[in-house]
């Protein structure tokens, strides 16, 4: 299963670190080209490299982790998404306030803008410099919550999410759940919970 990482800004750095550290295979791409992303992919190599836009956006599994109000840039000329998985790790601030989305949750605005996908709300409430941190902590693990609709796709971001170490917990619809998770908002947002096992 291929990974690739839209994005690599703080969340998008912090993802890629995860996985990096985890002995995942993923491409990351940005926004501002290559040159930029030099000193993070050789920080994360060989297991985080970066991709061209198609080796991204066409991956099994997309984290998208880019500026709200960047999004259709971001997007614009993916591939069919039809059956793939898009982890939403956005939230709906630009410039610094909240976006109004009429009544909508994010997570299903970012569905429409990857049409088949399915999606999965994760890797957004966390402040990053504790989402890059150490998910092994005072003798426990930290909790990551994910929200969605599909149950394979949740399974496959659990997956995941077992792999680099955190403890999942399921939030259950992207509806609702996601939007306990976004920020701002929400009411499980920047929470820094750790399960003891």
């Amino acid at each position: 299963m291929t990974i690739g990482i839209v994005g690599a800004g703080s969340i998008g750095s912090s993802i890629a670190t995860l996985l990096a550290r985890a002995g995942i295979a993923a491409k990351i791409i940005n926004r501002r080209g290559p040159g930029v992303l030099g000193p993070l992919a050789a920080g994360l190599a060989p297991h985080v490299t970066i991709g061209t836009r198609e080796e991204v956006l066409g991956a099994d599994i997309v984290f998208v982790a880019v500026p709200w109000g960047r999004l259709d840039d971001a997007l614009a000329g993916a591939p069919d998404w039809t059956g793939r998985i898009v982890v939403d790790c956005n939230n709906p601030v630009h410039n610094l306030r909240p976006v109004d989305l009429g009544g909508r949750a994010s997570s299903e605005v970012l569905a429409a803008m990857v049409p088949g996908a399915r999606v999965v709300k994760a890797f957004n409430h966390m402040l990053p410099h504790v989402l890059a941190g150490d998910p092994a902590t005072e003798g426990g693990r930290r909790v990551l919550f994910m929200a969605g609709d599909d149950a394979e796709a949740k399974a496959e971001v659990g997956s995941l999410i077992d792999r680099i170490g955190f403890f999942r917990l399921d939030l259950g619809g992207l509806r609702d759940g996601g939007r306990l998770i976004a920020f701002p908002g929400g009411a499980m947002t920047a929470l820094n919970l750790v399960c003891f096992d």
